[in-house]
């Protein structure tokens, strides 16, 4: 197969499991947490590591922001033959009671983007895959973590989230709102791939304290910054039941 043309991967160069955050900067501090890691490929918003830990083989890919780029690297992912994927991201709170720092298991995404309207009828739902689900929260609960689990939103117009939209997602019970699991989690359905997501939680749009989505870590609020690193511990401890 090809060079992908935006990842800059061939088949071979990438393991199973892959955690893909937003931010290309975060793909380092994952690759801090692992016994040992080398750069594979970087572009664009896309910088890809392959790397270890405790024994087990894994890849970590930046997505960028939003839905477009997101599916740009899922499809290149599985391509060369990722099989999981695991947003490993940020995210505003749409339930007052969910704090700064908080982290949130997905399990499911509405659809409030433009690209899974490409693929599929709005209709068709946007949901992890059970046992990545699974082995993010039972991670969390053998590390005395706290989560919150259920449904979130993903939008597109990060600019655009008026209070009306804000206040419909509240009424409506979802937890947050995040700019790329609704398309990580359709396209690996429609492919016959496992995906899941958990995000830390970096400010609170109905409380008027949000902070932003995937931006540098260095431009997180303090509580948010260090719990980002307990949620990729989660995450990584995950990849070690699937």
């Amino acid at each position: 197969m090809a060079t992908q043309p935006h990842l800059l991967v061939e088949e071979g160069d990438l393991n199973d499991v892959a955690l893909i955050p937003g931010d290309p900067g975060r793909v380092d501090r994952i690759a801090d947490h692992c016994d040992e890691s080398e750069t594979i490929a970087r572009n664009r918003e896309y910088k890809v590591v392959n790397a270890t830990y405790e024994g087990r083989e894994l890849t970590i890919c930046s997505t960028g922001i939003g839905c477009p780029s997101a599916a740009i690297a899922i499809e290149e992912m599985a391509n060369v033959g990722v099989e999981t994927f695991i947003r490993v991201g940020t995210t505003g709170a749409l339930q007052s009671e969910i704090e700064i720092g908080d982290m949130i298991v997905a399990t499911g995404a509405a659809k409030n983007e433009g690209t899974t309207k490409r693929y599929e009828a709005v209709e068709y739902p946007a949901v992890p895959d059970y046992e990545v689900l699974s082995a993010l929260v039972d991670s969390a609960e053998a590390n005395d973590e706290d989560v919150h689990v259920g449904p979130i939103a993903s939008d597109d117009a990060y600019y655009a989230e008026t209070d009306e939209h804000v206040h419909d997602w509240e009424a409506a019970g979802l937890l947050a709102v995040e700019m790329e699991a609704a398309a990580v989690f359709s396209l690996a359905r429609r492919k016959g791939l496992r995906a899941g997501a958990i995000c830390t939680v970096d400010g609170n749009l109905v409380e008027g304290t949000q902070k932003g989505t995937d931006t540098e870590d260095d431009e997180l609020p303090e509580k948010a910054k260090n719990n980002v690193g307990r949620a990729i511990d989660i995450s990584l401890e995950a990849t070690t039941d699937l």
